[in-house]
């Protein structure tokens, strides 16, 4: 597991405030040498920060589809286009034969040689 430093305590974190409380009052009472004691506290903690995180996620993204449409529609009314940018892509000949030589380039020999490949 990945050694990572915990974000800021300062800013309010309501959900976690109790594991907090409790990581900093081991911080508080152990010695600067015993590392290890507060690490069931951190873990605690982390975890606590990981579901505030998933929820805040959730609530941002929230209906993200819809309003993307929304945001889409009303950028083709302001500038009068009726299609969106996703099927003007999908229209665009010259964007379409691009993607094509990508695709096509997935075995090229410069690519597999710079990929540790031998050109013979």
């Amino acid at each position: 597991r990945e050694c990572i430093m915990h974000p800021p305590l300062d800013r309010p974190h309501p959900d976690c405030q109790n594991e907090i409380d409790k990581l900093r009052e081991c911080q508080d009472n152990r010695s600067f040498f015993n590392v290890l004691a507060c690490n069931d506290f951190k873990a605690s903690m982390d975890e606590c920060f990981k579901v505030e995180k998933a929820k805040l996620l959730a609530s941002l993204n929230k209906n993200m589809h819809e309003k993307r449409k929304q945001e889409e529609e009303a950028w083709a009314d302001a500038y009068g286009h009726e299609v969106s940018f996703d099927e003007y892509l999908k229209q665009d000949k010259g964007y379409q034969a691009e993607l094509e030589k990508q695709k096509s380039r997935a075995g090229d020999k410069y690519q597999e040689r710079s990929m540790g490949g031998n050109l013979s």
